[in-house]
Formats: structure tokens, C-alpha cells, sequence
């Protein structure tokens, strides 16, 4: 049931119980004393309190108590219908102790007020405050509160269980195939690595000049031999090998030169200490973004700004390319990639194609600088 709702219940109980309480009174008008209309404010008090017993249960078991005391102090004998719902709600919310406490004050004051209220028999009193809070009712409610909380915690257990569950299981399935692709992928990649190296060796002996794109290759392939085995000591928990993050990204920029991009760093703000999850979603963002720029874009230039701001850090990388303003973006494995990091973190990314020509790539990531 939603918090609307909820309250709409809540009201209507209210209201129940101050109308029977108000009935009642009145069916006993020729009881009641020259305070009739004090003891009618208190019978609809008390009831109408009702509405906040899940918003604070512990204040609504004082004020029905209250009223129940006074409204039989003014000669009114009407059961305390509104506290045994209070009783209910406040052992329910987990106030037990404090519910015991006042429901003793309540067996002790209830005497006392019905003989304020002209009763002079003592014996009569009590059994005149014995009908106005039934022992067994109170108990009753008490029980049914008590039930209900342990039912709701069980419930709660039981849920949070099945959904640590599942998140075990999709990270051991997530580990699974990461290990596959990177079983997979470090022999090709080696395989790409020893090609270019062997390339490179017989062109050196023999005086020739080797090949810039060659010599990227190269890089490349030892560059990404070391990602794939940081990814797989990453995933078997093992913290020998820092992760990348803000201090490699000048590496990146300098990697996209060696290919023949004009890429620059520039870095704007005072830099102070990110998460590490933030900052290795910052090399990740510039990572795809320059490969996406080396490949698919056919830019000459490309600039990575990082601008540390007071609450967040904000990245932009733009590029010259053939990206028109018309033109929307493919959504492809590293755009999605990128927009699924950045909004795990809860920021946000913007990646399309600028009015200028060619295409950018912004994300805004917040950082927590009191942790």
C-alpha cells in the first residue's frame, strides 16, 4: 500500500473511532457531568489522534491515554477504544517498553479518574475502569502488535536474502564471463603483440624505418595484454596491481599522438583526491572515447578537459571529426558502456555530435569529499 493511501486509511480509522466514541458518549448523556463538553473534545481527540499512529506512535499513545483518563474524569464511562489502537500501532513500531510503561500508568490513573469523577466506592471505580480498559483487550492489542512487527521483519529478512542472493549470482555469472573473454582474448591479442613486435625487429635489421601505426600496434598490444591481466587479478580480489585511473589518463592522450591524433590535456580546477571508482570511470570515459575518435571519427584533433569542481569532476572530450549536428549517435558496446559507468556513480553523460562539427563526449561524476 503507498504512503497515499496509507493516509487515507488512516484517516478513515480515525474518524471511526472518534464517531463510535462520540456515539457512545452520548448514549450515555445522563452520566455525564457539567464538563460534558470538555469530555466530548476529548472523545474526539483522542480518536481523531489515530491518524498519526504509523508517523508517531509513541505521542499517539500518550495523547489517547490522556484523553481516555480525562474524558473518565469528566464522567464519561467509554471504553479506551483509540489507546488499545495506539497500544497496537506502538508495539508494532517497536516501542514495547515504553507501550508496558504507559499501559501500567494507564491501569493505575484510570481509578483515580473515575473517582474524580464522583464515584465514591472504591470497589465501584475500579470495576468502572476495569470495563474502560479491558486487561484482556490491552493484551490483545499488544499481542496483535508484537505479531505483525515480527511478521513484517521476517518478511523484510526474508526479501533482502533473495536479493543478496541474486546479486551473488549475477556477480559470480559476471566473473564467469570475464574470465572466458579474458581467456579468449589474451591469445589473440598475443598473438596480434608478436606479430607486431617481429615486424618491428626484422625492420630495424634491416635499416629500415619502421612504421608509426606499426609502432602503435606494438604499444597497443602490450597496453592491452596489461589491462586484460589487471581486469583478472581485479576479479580474483587481488589488490598487487593498482587499477587506472586519473593519474594514467595523460598516458592515453600521449598514446593518441603516437597514431597521429593532435590530442591535448588540459586540466582545470584544484585538483584534490576523487574515489577510486570515480577516477577509474574517468580513464575508462577518456579510453573510449580516444579509440573512438582514432577509428571512427577521422578527426585530426582532440581535446580532453578535466575540470575539479567543488562536488564534482567533469569531464569533456571533443573532437573534429566527421560528426554532423544532424547526425545522431550510434549507440554502440562503448557508448552504453560509458552511460552505464557514469550512471552507476549517479552522474550524468552526454555524448553527441557538436553544433561546430564533429562530436563530444561530457560527463559530470559526483564526488564525496567528506568521505
Amino acid at each position: 500500500m503507498g504512503p497515499r493511501w496509507s493516509g487515507v486509511v488512516d484517516w478513515a480509522i480515525a474518524v471511526c473511532v472518534a464517531a463510535t466514541l462520540l456515539v457512545t458518549g452520548l448514549s450515555g448523556l445522563e452520566s455525564a457531568t457539567n464538563l460534558g463538553l470538555f469530555g466530548y473534545a476529548l472523545l474526539a481527540t483522542g480518536g481523531l489522534a489515530l491518524a498519526a499512529r504509523r508517523r508517531a506512535p509513541v505521542a499517539v499513545l500518550v495523547v489517547t491515554g490522556l484523553c481516555a483518563v480525562g474524558y473518565q474524569a469528566a464522567g464519561f464511562d467509554v471504553p479506551a477504544l483509540a489507546y488499545l489502537f495506539a497500544v497496537y500501532a506502538a508495539v508494532r513500531a517497536g516501542h514495547r517498553v515504553i507501550t508496558v510503561a504507559a499501559s501500567v500508568l494507564m491501569l493505575a490513573a484510570l481509578p483515580l479518574a473515575a473517582l474524580a469523577a464522583g464515584v465514591h466506592d472504591a470497589g465501584e471505580a475500579f470495576a468502572r475502569s476495569r470495563g474502560a480498559l479491558e486487561i484482556a483487550w490491552l493484551v490483545a492489542a499488544g499481542a496483535a502488535g508484537e505479531a505483525l512487527r515480527q511478521a513484517e521483519r521476517r518478511a523484510e529478512e526474508a526479501e533482502r536474502t533473495r536479493e543478496e542472493t541474486a546479486r551473488r549470482r549475477a556477480d559470480e555469472e559476471r566473473l564467469h564471463i570475464a574470465r572466458e573473454l579474458h581467456d579468449s582474448l589474451t591469445h589473440q591479442i598475443s598473438i596480434i603483440k608478436l606479430q607486431a613486435e617481429v615486424a618491428v625487429h626484422v625492420a630495424r635489421r634491416r635499416g629500415e624505418q619502421v612504421p608509426e601505426a606499426l609502432l602503435a600496434i606494438q604499444e597497443a598490444g602490450r597496453e592491452a595484454s596489461r589491462e586484460l591481466r589487471a581486469t583478472l587479478q581485479a576479479l580474483r580480489d587481488d589488490d598487487t596491481t593498482p587499477p587506472r585511473g586519473l593519474d594514467h589518463v595523460p598516458e592515453l592522450v600521449e598514446r593518441a599522438r603516437t597514431i597521429g591524433l593532435d590530442a591535448t590535456l588540459t586540466i582545470q580546477g584544484e585538483r584534490h583526491d576523487v574515489p577510486a571508482a570515480v577516477s577509474r570511470t574517468v580513464y575508462r570515459i577518456v579510453q573510449e572515447s580516444l579509440t573512438n575518435i582514432a577509428r571512427h571519427a577521422a578527426a585530426a584533433t582532440a581535446s580532453v578537459r578535466i575540470d575539479y569542481r567543488q562536488d564534482t569532476l567533469a569531464i569533456r572530450i571533443d573532437d573534429d571529426g566527421k560528426a554532423a549536428p544532424d547526425t545522431a549517435p550510434e549507440p554502440g558496446v562503448g557508448l552504453l558502456g560509458m552511460r552505464e559507468r557514469v550512471t552507476a556513480l549517479g552522474g550524468h553523460l552526454r555524448a553527441e555530435p557538436r553544433g561546430e562539427g564533429g562530436f563530444t563526449v561530457q560527463a559530470e561524476l559526483p564526488v564525496d569529499r567528506t568521505s
